[in-house]
């Protein structure tokens, strides 16, 4: 078994597909739309088949507040130490969040931490 997607509530969905189309090189899906449910989504496809959900529903609208149970961060893997320092780099000097810089954590992952424009924490880590 693998994880097919992951989904991602947002009120910025076009601003998400961009920050993932652009930085991660996903592909995106057409726009899916459901007038009834007032819902929008892509899917983000990687080229490894894994996917993320954005979604978007009109009575969805308040972020969590602080750290809460559930879903804490999701990762890429970037490749080597030396892909997710440059990825680092890269994207902080593109205006994203960096929350923690590279660096080996104490369970033996090498990674950084970055943030979403909706402030989704994302490790970027080295293959293993």
């Amino acid at each position: 078994m693998k994880i097919a997607h992951i989904a991602i509530w947002t009120n910025n969905l076009e601003g998400l597909r961009k920050f993932y189309s652009t930085h991660f090189h996903c592909s995106a899906s057409a726009r899916y739309e459901n007038p009834q449910k007032k819902f929008s989504s892509y899917f983000l496809s990687f080229k490894d088949g894994a996917a993320i959900e954005l979604m978007q529903r009109g009575d969805i609208t308040e972020p969590p507040g602080k750290e809460m149970t559930g879903l804490a961060h999701f990762a890429i893997e970037a490749g080597t130490k030396e892909q997710v320092d440059l990825l680092t780099e890269t994207l902080e000097k593109a205006g994203v969040r960096v929350f923690s810089y590279p660096r080996t954590t104490g369970d033996g992952y090498y990674e950084s931490v970055i943030m979403d424009p909706d402030g989704n924490r994302i490790e970027l880590v080295a293959q293993r």
